[in-house]
């Protein structure tokens, strides 16, 4: 009954099947009669073909086919019942705790952020910093950590797992999204980080060192607008340092933007990886949150 039990757990799991499947609840009769079958292709499993008509072949050989594939222990004997049960055990206990973990972060994607991140010195924005498990990049140990407010009642988007650099961390090419943010009153948020090698060979330059502020947002001004930008929509281009650390901030309205037309960026460079951080809105948005939207802007440090 055990084996039928882990079965049906992990197939509602959506997983492949226990290997324990072959030795089901139906009870000694069918396992010993499969450890005999098992027996006798052993033997004499080329004569047993090849008595049969063409393109025919019997049960026993298919079932001894899958035993031999799982290498389960003898059904009959006490060790094959421990390792059958075991296995279950071990496939359902990782099938749990990868439901576990895919719930939660569900759930959390639905929850409003006030509920999730602590209060920011003003006490209309919270804090985002994740933590070192929260993103691929940073599970790979690929990024420094950064942080940026948010108002409270924003909620976390979900990445498309081809945008999220996954499948390519620690050593991706190309940039990708890091996180994002959405509210329907006030706007949209993302972290888009492009790898260093992208726009240098120096290993851990400074983005004064890679260009400035205009070469950076002529490199990079795609992923401000998720389209083509131009020159004319540059509004607003401006320079601070922070520390040690040089921070690129940007204005740009682009009527063809995919996120909205209003769009504020920051860019800076630590470690071998440029940040890409933008605020995007569209025009009824901006027109009562501007203010809002840029205090997100400026809080965003490495």
């Amino acid at each position: 009954m055990a084996s039928a039990t882990c079965s049906l757990l992990l197939n509602s799991a959506g997983l492949a099947a226990c290997p324990c499947k072959t030795f089901n609840a139906a009870g000694r009769d069918e396992a010993a009669a499969l450890h005999s079958a098992r027996s006798l292709f052993a033997g004499r499993g080329s004569e047993a073909i090849r008595k049969q008509p063409s393109g025919f072949v019997s049960k026993p050989e298919r079932h001894t086919a899958a035993a031999t594939r799982c290498q389960v222990p003898d059904p009959v004997s006490d060790e094959g019942r421990v390792s059958r049960r075991a296995a279950c055990l071990g496939v359902l206990g990782a099938a749990l705790a990868s439901s576990v973990q895919k719930t939660g972060e569900a759930n959390a994607r639905e929850l409003e952020v006030g509920a999730l991140y602590p209060a920011a010195p003003d006490p209309s924005y919270v804090i985002f910093k994740p933590t070192p498990n929260q993103t691929p990049a940073l599970r790979a140990g690929n990024l420094s950590p950064y942080q940026f407010w948010i108002p409270p009642s924003w909620k976390e988007a979900r990445v498309a797992n081809i945008l999220s650099g996954n499948y390519c961390q620690p050593k991706c090419a190309e940039p990708w999204v890091e996180a994002k943010f959405e509210s329907p009153k006030q706007g949209a948020i993302q972290v888009i980080i492009s790898p260093l090698v992208r726009l240098t060979n120096v290993p851990g330059a400074s983005i004064e060192s890679i260009g400035s502020a205009d070469d950076i947002i002529n490199s990079l001004g795609q992923f401000v607008t998720g389209n083509s930008i131009e020159p004319e929509e540059i509004v607003e281009v401006n320079s601070k340092k922070d520390g040690s650390r040089t921070y690129y901030s940007y204005t740009v309205d682009s009527p063809y933007a995919k996120n909205g037309t209003h769009n504020l960026a920051v860019a800076t460079a630590k470690d071998n990886a440029v940040y890409l951080f933008v605020v995007s809105a569209n025009d009824k948005q901006w027109s009562t949150n501007e203010k809002v939207l840029r205090t997100i802007q400026q809080s965003f440090v490495v």
